[in-house]
């Protein structure tokens, strides 16, 4: 029974995964061409694959059933700005793996003030994500 909870688990983790590539694949793929040689990539090999060969697909679906009936002049789409970004501003659970001091807080209205504050390690927080990204990056906190 236990086996099968974590099966499930984590068939939804990869899902939920596979989900989030397909609905922002051109941000992803073009992410992944400016990342530097020594950074790791966030797309494991099969994703970047995945990522690449669902571009691939869409954009010869797009050609095959809707652009060719077009104008010339309309025939062409830029899938980078088609594609909606991910919201950066959203809220994210995270779990702190390394004390960090100093986090620069934006504010969330005009009447409010930037204001720093310091995540203690093994603390769990609710935070704007791009607040937080370079701490995701480097492996400073953990998402939840």
């Amino acid at each position: 029974m236990e086996m099968e909870r974590i099966r499930y688990v984590l068939s939804s983790y990869l899902r939920c995964r596979l989900m989030k590539i397909e609905k922002f694949f051109p941000h992803i793929l073009e992410k992944e061409k400016t990342h530097h040689e020594g950074e790791p990539s966030s797309l494991s090999p099969e994703e970047f694959a995945f990522a690449k060969e669902y571009m691939a697909n869409t954009e010869t679906y797009l050609k095959n059933v809707a652009l060719r009936h077009m104008p010339p002049n309309l025939q062409k789409v830029d899938l980078l700005r088609s594609v909606p970004k991910p919201d950066l501003d959203s809220y994210v659970f995270l779990r702190v793996k390394e004390r960090q001091e100093n986090i620069m807080v934006e504010p969330e209205t005009d009447e409010q003030r930037d204001y720093v504050i310091d995540l203690e390690e093994g603390s769990q927080h609710l935070i704007r994500y791009k607040t937080i990204a370079p701490l995701v990056a480097s492996g400073a906190v953990q998402l939840i």
